[in-house]
Formats: C-alpha cells, structure tokens, sequence
C-alpha cells in the first residue's frame, strides 16, 4: 500500500510537470525565507541566554523626572555597586563595567590594538563566559591580572602558553595573564578581547563628582531565592540615601532582569513600552508567517486548479469505497511529501545565501546540523508547512459527490466570491502591504540622511589621542597645517557625531527654579568653529592665543539660547560642575546624535573643564590636495611624533553614514522579503493563468473565428486577475498607513506618509499582475482556432 501511495504520487508529479515545479519552487524560497528569518529571530531572542545564573541576574537602572517627563538609563554613579553588596543583603554580587577604547598591547617587539572591559572581580561569577584556562573565582583579583580571550591570546603569543606571560599597556604597566576565555558569542550584549580588574583603574575626574557621576554601568546577581519586590524596594530609594541632590529630584533606580535587556529595555515616561528591538523580532516574525503562508496559498490554488482533473479519480474512488478520510489522508500525504522535497531545496537555499544574510545582518548565523533539536525542528517545520498547504486541497478534492462528478456538474460556474479568489486576494493583500512599508522605510531613511547636520563634514577626519599625541599635540597640528595637508586643527572630548557627556543642573541669570532641562557637553579648545565648519550667530569661536580667558569660555547652540531666554547672550554667565562659564558665541544647531531626533541643547566648554577631558584630534584636510596624498602625509607625520602607535583615523562623513545602518538594514531586508513575497505570488498567479489559459482554450478559438482581436482576449483573460489586485490594494492601503504610522511614531523627525505612495504601489502591483498573466493570455489568444476546434 505505501509503495502504491509513493507510485500515485510520482505518477501526479510526472503528469503535471509545470503545477509540480511551480509548487515546489515556490514552497522552497517560501520556506528559506522563513528559516532565514527565524534564524535571526532565534539569534535576537537567545542573547546572554548562555549564562548559569540568567534569572538571577539583573542591570541597575535610573529612573529621574526631567524637563516634564520621566527617563530612564542604564548607567549608574560608579559607587553604586558597593552600596548595593554594603546595603542590600539579597545581592550576592555587584559588578561595575567600563568598556575601555583601543590600548597598546607590548609583547615583546610586537604591538597590538586591542579593546576591552575593566570590570570588578566578580564579573567572571555572575556572568558564564566559558573559561578555558585559569579560576574564575581568583582570575582577576591581583592589580596586574589581565583575562585574555583566546583569539587575542593567538594573537599575542601564538601557539605558546599564554597563561603567566606578561604584557605591557600603553607602554606603562606590566600585566600577568591569569586567564583564558573562550572567544564571546555574537549572541551577548557584552564584546571585550581583554579584562582588568576594577582595581587597575585610575578612575580620575569622574571620582570626584561621586555620587553625581553617571557612567558606570553595574550588574548585579541576587542570592537564590530572593524575594525580587523587597530588593526592588530598597534599592528605588538607595541613592537618595547618599545623595541630597538625588532626594531633592526624587532620584529613583530599579534592576531590569537579564533576559529583557536585548529586547525590551525600551521606556516612556518612566514605563517600559513595546518599543524596541522587540517591535523588529515581532515584524519579520510577522513576514516569515506571512511569505510562509502566501507560499502555502500558491500550493491551494493550484492543487484546487486542476480540480477537474483529479475530480474523476476521486469520484471513481469513492464508487469503489474508498473513504472521505482515506482521500483526506492521500492528498494530506501528497502535500507533505511535496513540501518535503521544498523542504530539502528550501536548505540548499539557505546555505548558499547565509554568508551574503549573515554580511547584511552582520551576524554569524548559521544550522547546526549536528543537534538533534534542529532535525526535529525541520521535520516539524516541514510537517507543518504540509498540513498548512495541503489541509484545504484535501478537504475540497475529497468532498466531490460522485454522481456530480461523473456527470461534470460538481464546479460552480461564475461564482462572485470563490476560495481560490480569496486566496489570490490574500496572498496580493500581504505583498501590496509590505511593498508600501518598503517606500516609507526608504522614505525615512532619506528624508533623515539630507537633514541638515549644521557642520561640514567634507575632507574631515578624526584621530583618538593615543600614546604621546597629547604631549606632542602642538606640533602634530603645527606640521599638518605648514605642510598644507591641513587647513585647521583642533581638538575635543569625543567624536563630532558622539555625545559622551550630558547633565543637568546649571545655573545662570533669570533661571527658573523649576527647570529641570538637560543639556549635552562637548568641549573644545580654539578653531572648532573653522574646522567643523559651524555657523556663528553672535560672537566669536575660542582662541586662546588673543583671549586666554577663553579656557572657561562657553559656545552655545540655538536650543540652548531658547531654554536660557537671554536677549543678548554674550558674556552672560552659566555655572556648571563648579566652573562658572561665560559665553562667548551662540551656533546654529548641529546634529550631535540621532539625525531622528530633535536637536538637544548644547554646551560646548572652554578647556579648563574639570570633568572632560580632550581624547581626539578633529582634522580638516586640504581640499586642494588628493585625498590620499594627505592620508599619506599626515601618517607619516603622527609615526614621527607616535611611532608606537598606528595612524587610525576615520572620516566623519562615514561616522555620521554609521547613523543610518540600523534603519538602512532594516529597509534593505523589508525590500528583500517584498520581493520574494511578490516573486511567490506571481508564481501561483502565473500557475493559475496558465490552468486559465488552458480551460478557455475553446472559448478564446470560438471568439477568434467570430472575429475577436488578440488584444480584447488578453484583456479579456486578464481582467479577473486585475479585479483581484485592486480588491487586494483597497485592503492593504488602511492596514499598511495604519503600521507604517505607528511606526514612524518612534522618530520625532519622521517623514509625512503621502498619498503617492499608495498610488505607486497601486500601480507597480497591477503592473506586475498584468506582466506575469499577459503571457499566458496572448499565447491563448494566438493559438490557431483550427487546432482546438478540429476535433469538435
């Protein structure tokens, strides 16, 4: 009997080659597409679910009224986590990160680049990072104990024992390897290549502000057991136990559990929302059901196409005995081993297509074809793919009544609403949707990318002051300006495209009491203005050389001006983190951030700053000169003044396109699966124009020798489908402005959904629709009559 059902369904493929191959095609990139998703839906949602300890394991957060609203952030005061093992009993452990940028790494005459993290020595207890060699417990207890992971291990000593060797950082201390670490996952939040211990670190400026310095993230694992409201309680109101600032604002901090952090940590007002990365897992979840489901409709339609053709079998069957569920089971049968063999095609897809997903989604994923859980994950996938195509073929083919059948009265003729043209509905709803989505993404990417940044990012480049730069700083700038490859020079606290100090609590003249704004820092010594190409509104830029006061002197942007509402701003004076500041200049608004977002206030200070400190050079090449002549040049220049460390320098215009990567990703992998969807259901609608074709053969004859023209029949067999479309379109239209609207709620600076959109995406689906049934129509309408009509 089974080899029986195998030959029945061999036999039905051979016989219908083209249905077969149409099916198969479509159910495999159906199915492809969808395991490519959930591969990365897997990936999203297994972040740091690696770690022994994860439902014990939460991150400490601040929750502050401010300028009207409640915000919250994951960085807390640096005495945070002492306090936390001090005065809360249920933690067992408290564990301070700061990930540190690049260092000079010396072993021997070999020199290396390397970032990492200094973390308190508990780190390696509360999170699970597999240890290959050393104590987890004692690996980082000594001052000049540094943990290795094992590619940074390679690629300092190779293949000789890196365990006890020493390293020299920045050229100033020794370090001993006490530990190697298996490299990191892709799936975890954390990405360091070294760890120092909390001790090692001369935590400088930011000490001095206590319990007023913001920038130390803290993990903390609580003791088994522990009753997670009565540690919530004692720790909302810890720092303003140390802190009378804290108190007076009503400073509250609360812990956010491990396995919300990559999904969820998404607040407003003080509340965690459905925003986030989640809303992105919850989207392509959404379009892998959908392509999967559009891919399952191409295989219903055409199974319950060829109706008449199999509608004798069933009817000769059933004379003979065989049962509704016998039949059921068949085609139920025929339709998994179908999907089966998509199956199979469906992962030679897959792997040929993850190194170029794995590079647009900059991911490493990949199957795991040596876990038993993936080939039941498979089966079942495959199963369910099956029982989802073919459930509603099996159902309609097996409900044929005989006597109909045999006398060929069993179809419905002309029906205004069938299960096929719902299908064919469906499946253009689904694609006009994610067509629409895909032109507002676009949108919104573009309409952020040519907002005006407020400086110059042309031949601007940046360099971290590493090793002797900032001793040497004057006659690096000197040189690069007299040898022309520079036109200025000057340097600040971070990046011109990153914020890395903000606060509150300034004052000034006129202040309101009850202002709580927050302002953005940045700090600059003279020639900001020349180099980043700012605009000026009053005053002047810094220079030290004519106005040595300028070191406590302030620049201030336009959001600033309206929030301090001074009428003439110059000289007045605003006092922050102790230093009383004067204002020198007033700017026009600069994107410092998200160019999605609204323009922030802004303090640019003078370089006496006791809080910040210079870290980079911001360089404006020569425009007169190649590009890379002045690259050239100007490493040569900081190998003579820095020669232990490498010339790595980066364009702006690149650091701000960085901006655009997250959303640009997004837009290209929206685009990707619209047209896979649309390629699938093209395939269904091509299946079905050709049964069309092939069932009105006769008609399109007859009407040919009444004189029809070749096009009034391609219209003719065209313009059901074309109904179909626009019925499809009219749906999609209010479902796709509805999502694309809630979405672009997430951006204050957010494109206007316009009505061209809907038209063009009216116009590109009937387009498509026409294209892929045209072909078949005209080849109907161009048969000879005498060939169909001959025997007749």
């Amino acid at each position: 009997m089974v080899r029986n059902f195998f030959k029945l369904i061999y036999r039905n493929l051979l016989r219908n080659k083209g249905f077969s191959a149409i099916n198969i095609i479509g159910l495999a990139i159906g199915m492809a597409a969808a395991i490519l998703i959930m591969l990365w839906i897997q990936n999203e949602e297994s972040y740091d679910e690696f770690h022994e300890h994860k439902d014990r394991i939460y991150e400490v957060w601040n929750r502050v009224p401010i300028e009207g609203k409640i915000t919250c952030w994951n960085s807390v005061a640096s005495l945070t986590g002492p306090a936390l093992e001090k005065d809360v009993p249920e933690v067992a452990h408290a564990v301070r990160v700061k990930m540190n940028g690049n260092s000079l790494f010396s072993v021997d005459d070999k020199k290396i680049m390397k970032s990492g993290a200094t973390v308190d020595t508990a780190f390696l207890q509360v999170f699970s990072f597999p240890m290959l060699k050393g104590n987890p417990s004692t690996a980082l207890n000594d001052v000049h104990s540094i943990v290795l992971t094992e590619k940074t291990a390679k690629s300092l000593f190779g293949h000789e024992e890196a365990m006890g060797k020493i390293i020299k950082i920045e050229n100033k201390e020794n370090f001993t390897v006490t530990g190697i670490l298996k490299d990191l996952p892709d799936n975890t939040r954390f990405n360091f290549e070294y760890l120092l211990p909390w001790s090692s670190l001369n935590y400088g400026e930011g000490q001095e502000l206590g319990w007023n310095d913001n920038s130390t993230r803290t993990y903390v694992l609580l003791k088994p057991n522990s009753n997670f409201n009565a540690v919530a309680t004692k720790i909302k109101e810890l720092k303003q136990h140390y802190s009378s600032e804290a108190k007076m604002m009503k400073w509250e901090m609360f812990i956010y559990p491990l396995t919300r952090w990559r999904l969820h940590s998404s607040f407003t007002n003080g509340v965690e929302d459905n925003g986030g990365r989640s809303t992105f897992v919850r989207i392509f979840g959404i379009i892998a059901g959908l392509i999967l489901l559009i891919a399952c409709i191409n295989f219903m339609n055409l199974s319950t196409a060829q109706s008449e053709k199999r509608a004798k079998e069933v009817g000769i069957r059933k004379v003979v005995g065989a049962g509704k569920t016998t039949l059921i089971t068949q085609f139920i049968g025929e339709s998994v081993f179908i999907t089966f063999l998509a199956g199979i095609t469906a992962i030679i897809i897959v792997q040929i297509s993850l190194p170029s997903y794995n590079q647009l989604t900059e991911k490493k994923l990949f199957i795991n074809f040596g876990n038993i859980y993936t080939w039941i994950a498979f089966i079942g996938f495959i199963l369910f793919t099956g029982l989802l195509a073919g459930s509603y073929p099996a159902f309609f083919l097996s409900s044929f009544q005989p006597v109909k059948v045999l006398k060929g009265t069993f179809k419905k003729v002309n029906a205004f609403i069938t299960p096929r043209k719902t299908l064919v509905v469906l499946q253009f709803t689904c694609a006009i949707i994610l067509i629409i989505c895909t032109i507002i993404v676009k949108q919104q990417i573009d309409y952020a990318s040519q907002r005006a940044t407020g400086y110059n990012k042309d031949n601007l480049v940046y360099h971290f002051m590493t090793g002797d730069i900032p001793k040497n700083y004057t006659l690096i700038k000197n040189e690069l300006i007299q040898s022309g490859i520079a036109k200025s020079v000057t340097k600040t606290n971070s990046p011109l495209t990153e914020r890395w100090s903000n606060g509150w609590g300034q004052d000034w003249e006129g202040k309101d009491p009850n202002d709580k704004t927050s302002f953005d820092r940045y700090l600059s010594d003279e020639g900001l203005g020349v180099t980043a190409g700012l605009q000026f509104i009053q005053g002047r830029d810094f220079d030290l050389e004519k106005f040595p006061s300028d070191s406590t002197g302030l620049l201030i942007n336009e959001s600033s001006l309206k929030v301090m509402k001074f009428k003439d701003p110059l000289g007045k004076v605003v006092s922050d983190l102790g230093i009383d500041w004067h204002i020198v200049g007033v700017i026009k608004d600069f994107i410092l951030t998200s160019p999605y977002e609204r323009t922030r206030p802004i303090l640019i200070c003078g370089a006496k700053s006791r809080f910040m400190t210079f870290n980079v050079m911001q360089i404006k090449l020569n425009g007169n000169n190649a590009t890379t002549e002045n690259i050239k040049k100007a490493a040569a220049i900081f190998n003579k003044y820095n020669p232990d460390y490498p010339f790595e320098y980066k364009f702006v215009d690149e650091a701000y396109a960085q901006k655009f990567d997250n959303e640009r990703r997004q837009g290209i992998l929206a685009a990707l699966f619209a047209g896979l969807t649309i390629f699938i259901s093209c395939l269904g609608l091509f299946g079905l124009a050709t049964y069309m074709a092939e069932n009105r053969i006769k008609e399109v004859c007859v009407r040919k020798v009444l004189g029809a023209s070749v096009t009034s029949i391609t219209a003719l067999l065209s313009k059901d489908f074309v109904k179909l479309v626009i019925i499809s379109f009219l749906i999609a239209a209010p479902l796709s402005y509805w999502s694309m609207y809630k979405w672009l709620q997430d951006y204050e600076y957010r494109v206007s959904i316009h009505w061209w959109v809907f038209a063009l995406a009216c116009l590109l689906s009937v387009t498509i629709a026409i294209l892929t049934v045209s072909y078949q129509a005209i080849k109907a309408a161009l048969v000879n009559p005498v060939t169909s009509l001959r025997k007749e």
